[in-house]
Parts: structure tokens; C-alpha cells; sequence
């Protein structure tokens, strides 16, 4: 058969053209098979991304925004708008424009905390965002001026994002954003003479394995609430929904929504919305990668893929990803041994320990699947040292993580 792929830099990762689905899409094997890349292949996987949002809409209590950032391909976002993901968090004009052009009547949020004052213009004026997310008094001032610079009529957003203690997340995110608590407080007051949707919001961290980190925040939330004594539209648990890697078994999300659904309830704030900003959570199980092995030396493999490409989380944080042996002609060993990996780079940081079982005859010429690569995959990738070339292709099959059949124990 036919394999319909698309080839593109890692430099322009947003300015693709969007193009039409293929009538069939091949399995992983296939197009291996067919093609024989020698280049990184990103395998979409459109059905799995549009299940994973139906799940995820209907078990979360609120709204669910879709962070971009996570992975902002046009085939992922046209495949979780099919599973009814219409709300959008961006941080960027970028992503604003992306998903405007895609979706002229989809609600976009600008949630990055500092923003150019320009991206503040063209947001409001020419692409229609209303909800700003701010963490001081003065971006929150810098917001007033740009949109008053503008002439543009709206009913401005704005959602107050407060500082949370350090966590147990994989990846924190304390450190960068987030008021303290009095100078919340004075932000809401602030905030409240002239916006018509008034929210508080958190970020509790990236791959957040313990339900009880968001009911702790929404404490938090409820103590800054009290204090600043205005009436809140909005409270926007953030995002940081964890998903199962080999070394990482996540409680089912269930346990996550009854823990916010309960710290929201005890907000007593019966008119307020609840939102979320998933991620990882939406979009991990959706694409993989697949690379070739181009040599072996004993217990590493050196692929065509790594650090700077799709593998960042694989060196930079030791994430563990789920990998399978891929060999048209030829059965594999029944052995499995455990492998680490070598990007193409020059750079001997460019190196991924895994381990990775794999195998154990493994050789040179070998394909490997590399799953749960939908989130920060793709988006991650460099041109460093020219290997900046991936291809992509749309895939029927579920991959090497499915969607669960539900999301609660």
C-alpha cells in the first residue's frame, strides 16, 4: 500500500500547511515496512487523541482547556477538537494564531504570566482573546495599557495565577510564576474593578502523581479567595495531569477529579466555573516515534533521534518511555536486555539511560518504537548539529499506550 508522510524541520514546527486526512491510515509496521526510514517518523495516532479527550471531558467537574504548548501539531489539535476540545490555553501568538486559523470560533485563554506587549495588542485586537492570565501588579497594569491602546471594545478575562509551595511533581514549576499570597490578594482586588470574568488559578506541576496536591492548593485558593473578599468567576485547577510511564504507574484520573471536585465544593462558590489545563494528560498516549538503530556497542544503541529531537525528556529529566522492536524480515530474540541509548548528535550529553528493554540481539539497521511520546515530543526538538528533519504519519493503530476504558478505579 501507500504510505501518505509528511516531512518537516524542527525549526517551523507551526507553520505547516494543513493538509487533508488520508482516506486509510497505515499501521506503525507498515510504514516501516514501506519506507525503511532513516529519519525519525512521528506516528499520529488521530482516533486515540480524539477518545482520550472524550474521556477526559466527560469525567472532568468543568471546562477543559487544551494547553498547546504540550504539543501544537494541526493534526493533534484538529484530532482533540473531534473529541470535543474547544477551549484552548495558549502562550504565545503563535499558538494563538495556529489555532485561530483552525478554529475562528474556538475560546482561546492567554495564560503565559508575562507577555510582550505587542502579543497583548494582536491578541485582543485582532484575534479576539479576552482572558489573560497575570501573577503581578505590573502585567496586570501592562494589560490595562495595551488593551486600552488598542480602541477595541471587549469584556476583559483576567485570572490571578498564585504561588504554591514547592511539590512532588516529576517536573516542579514553583519557581517561575505564581503570586505570593498578599500580593494575590491585592491583584484580585485590583483586578476586579474592571473585569468581567475574574478567576484564580494554580499549577501544581508537571506529571503530578498525587491526587492531594490539588486539594492542597485549592485550600490555598481558598485562603487568597477570603482574603482579597471579591466575588470569583473562575477557578483553574491548571494542569499537571499525570499519565503511566514504565517506571511511573499513575493513580486513574478519577482520583484527581473527585479530589478537585471536593476542594472546589468547599470554596463555596456556587457560581463560580471550574477549569483545567491538561496537557500530557490529553495528548501522551496519541503519537510515538520511531528511530533507527545505526550502531550497537555492547549495551547502548546509538539511534537517529535523541536529546535535541523527540528524547529531550529521555535525557534532560530520565524519563523512562515504553519501546518496541521493530524488524520487518526476521523474528527478534525472545530475551529482552536492557539498553541505553546514544542521540545522533556530536554532544555526549546527547544520551538517554533508559534502561530500555529491548531484545537482546538488537542490531544495526533495527527500528524501535518509542511511545507516550505525544507530549513534549515533537515540540521539543532543535536543529542542533543539522539533524532537524522528522517525518510524519498518521496511524490506525493504538500503540504501545492505550486509552483506558475508564478513568476511574
Amino acid at each position: 500500500m501507500s504510505v501518505v508522510v509528511r516531512t518537516r524541520s524542527a525549526v517551523t514546527p507551526l507553520r505547516r500547511s494543513i493538509t487533508a486526512l488520508p482516506v486509510r491510515r497505515p499501521t506503525v509496521d507498515e510504514v516501516v515496512a514501506v519506507n525503511r526510514p532513516e529519519e525519525p517518523v512521528h506516528c499520529l495516532r488521530p482516533s486515540v487523541l480524539a477518545a482520550t479527550a472524550r474521556a477526559f471531558i466527560g469525567a472532568f467537574p468543568g471546562e477543559v482547556l487544551y494547553a498547546v504548548k504540550c504539543n501544537p501539531d494541526p493534526a493533534v489539535l484538529r484530532a482533540l477538537a473531534a473529541g470535543g476540545v474547544m477551549h484552548f490555553d495558549c502562550a504565545s501568538l503563535a499558538e494563538i494564531r495556529l489555532v485561530r486559523d483552525m478554529f475562528p470560533d474556538a475560546a482561546i485563554h492567554f495564560m503565559h504570566p508575562v507577555k510582550a506587549r505587542g502579543a497583548i495588542r494582536e491578541a485582543w485586537a485582532r484575534l479576539g482573546v479576552r482572558d489573560f492570565v497575570v501573577d503581578s501588579a505590573a502585567e496586570l497594569a501592562k494589560l490595562r495599557a495595551e488593551i486600552a491602546a488598542t480602541g477595541v471594545p471587549g469584556s476583559l478575562g483576567v485570572v490571578v495565577r498564585i504561588a504554591l509551595p514547592r511539590g512532588d511533581a516529576r517536573l516542579d514549576l514553583s519557581g517561575k510564576f505564581g503570586a505570593p499570597l498578599q500580593e494575590a490578594v491585592a491583584l484580585l482586588r485590583d483586578a476586579r474593578r474592571d473585569s468581567a470574568m475574574l478567576g484564580v488559578s494554580f499549577h501544581v506541576g508537571s506529571q503530578c502523581l498525587d491526587p492531594l496536591a490539588w486539594r492542597d492548593a485549592l485550600a490555598l485558593t481558598g485562603q487568597v479567595i477570603r482574603a482579597a473578599g471579591v466575588a470569583i468567576d473562575v477557578v483553574d485547577v491548571g494542569g499537571g495531569f499525570p499519565v503511566n510511564y514504565p517506571d511511573q504507574q499513575a493513580p486513574p484520573l478519577g482520583a484527581f477529579f473527585a479530589e478537585i471536585q471536593e476542594g472546589f465544593d468547599a470554596l463555596g462558590l456556587p457560581r463560580a466555573r471550574l477549569w483545567a489545563e491538561p496537557g500530557r494528560a490529553l495528548v501522551a498516549a496519541g503519537a510515538s516515534v520511531v528511530v533507527q538503530v545505526q550502531a550497537r556497542r555492547g549495551d547502548t544503541l546509538f539511534v537517529n533521534d535523541g536529546v535535541y529531537g523527540a528524547l529531550s525528556d529521555a535525557g534532560t529529566l530520565g524519563f523512562r518511555y515504553p519501546v518496541r522492536l521493530i524488524r520487518p524480515e526476521g523474528a527478534a530474540s525472545a530475551t529482552l536486555r536492557a539498553f541505553s541509548f546514544y542521540g545522533p548528535t556530536c554532544d555526549s550529553a546527547d544520551v538517554m539511560r533508559g534502561p530500555f528493554p529491548l531484545p537482546e540481539d538488537v542490531a544495526e539497521g533495527d527500528w524501535i518504537e518509542v511511545g507516550q511520546l505525544g507530549a513534549y515530543g515533537a515540540c521539543l526538538r532543535t536543529a542542533f548539529n543539522g539533524f532537524d528533519r522528522a517525518r510524519i504519519v498518521e496511524v490506525e493503530d493504538v500503540g504501545l499506550a492505550t486509552v483506558p476504558k475508564s478513568l476511574v478505579a
